[in-house]
């Protein structure tokens, strides 16, 4: 298995992160990238660097005016005056807003809350060229699928699973894992299945393909009741007009632990068989991992060695696309097993 992987992904270092009120040290650091990259190295992967250029496919994934806010956001922002050194929202658009006919306006600080769901996003002055590098990590990951390849891995940092097509949040912005499936359906897939084992819920993958009936979303993650992104992710979504059925979510309480996310897993390939997917895109965070310090499902190292066993058992050719998992110690271990699970 190739992984793939370009250095300008380390660029972005937020510094702002807002929790429980208080303005803590983010989470989302390039060291994530290094671990990871180092962990790959240790498995004698070969690590590829694609040319860090926007794939064709991200005008069709996201909004053109979004991703205008996303190319030339943090210029007008320092143009400001006594303004920070990243763009932070400080007020949204809120239902009743947009009720009346709610719009964006001119100026950035309307466009940062109209095009960032939280304040978990924060862009500074590189993030645009990571947020790139790491889209064509995915993208180069899904051709080589496409082109016959049994798996790559998508070493993308920062994530992209939260990202809807004209909104960023949770530490993402450019929908990675979304973008390989729209790569496999444009080379010939039919059928694409998204399968996602991050701890938090997919909810911009879930957006992106609501109305979509040939790309099929599941989610495994922390019960949205008790957990970010706190508003979606619950089971009852199955899907909007034209993808009824093509959601599938498995929320899990606090400290479920490995027998039940596992179960969850198998559940999930089990959709994944009947939707009749010709390829899948896999969404792997570690942040389910017991030693996460945004902790919420406590699963064993073991445990994704055994989730690895599961998805591979699909027998389907794999894009594997980097999410979430943010203990940085762990993370090379962590890949390791899954990878040995998986059979890379």
């Amino acid at each position: 298995m190739r992984v793939f992987f370009h250095p300008d992904q380390l660029l972005h270092d937020p510094r702002f992160f807002l929790m429980r009120g208080r303005v803590v040290p983010c989470f989302e650091v390039p060291a994530r990238a290094a671990a990871l990259v180092a962990g790959a190295e240790a498995l004698g992967l070969a690590i590829v660097t694609p040319e860090a250029s926007p794939p064709a496919l991200l005008g069709t994934l996201h909004d053109e005016g979004y991703l205008a806010f996303l190319r030339a956001g943090w210029q007008a922002w320092s143009s400001l005056p006594d303004a920070g050194p990243e763009i932070v929202p400080n007020v949204h658009p809120t239902p009743e807003m947009i009720a009346e006919g709610a719009r964006v306006g001119a100026g950035i600080v309307s466009q940062a809350g109209w095009y960032m769901a939280d304040t978990a996003c924060a862009i500074g002055a590189s993030t645009w060229r990571a947020v790139v590098a790491a889209a064509a990590s995915a993208d180069a990951a899904a051709l080589e699928v496409a082109l016959g390849a049994r798996a790559a891995y998508a070493l993308c940092r920062p994530p992209g699973h939260h990202a809807y097509a004209a909104r960023a949040g949770g530490h993402c912005y450019v929908n990675n894992s979304a973008l390989a499936a729209l790569r496999l359906r444009a080379s010939g897939a039919a059928r694409v299945a998204v399968l996602d084992i991050d701890s938090h819920h997919g909810n911009g993958t879930q957006g992106i393909f609501w109305h979509r009936s040939d790309v099929l979303t599941v989610s495994v993650h922390g019960d949205p009741n008790g957990y970010y992104p706190w508003y979606v992710g619950h089971a009852e979504e199955r899907g909007g007009s034209g993808g009824e059925g093509a959601n599938v979510n498995h929320p899990l309480p606090r400290s479920a632990g490995d027998g039940p996310w596992l179960d969850a897993i198998d559940a999930a390939c089990a959709a994944v068989s009947a939707f009749g997917a010709e390829a899948v895109v896999l969404a792997l965070g570690f942040d389910a991992s017991v030693h996460e310090p945004l902790g919420f499902l406590d699963v064993s190292d073991d445990g994704f060695a055994r989730a690895g066993e599961r998805i591979a058992a699909l027998g389907l050719p794999t894009v594997i696309v980097q999410e979430g998992g943010y203990a940085v110690e762990a993370l090379p271990r962590l890949l390791g097993r899954f990878m040995a699970g998986f059979g890379a």
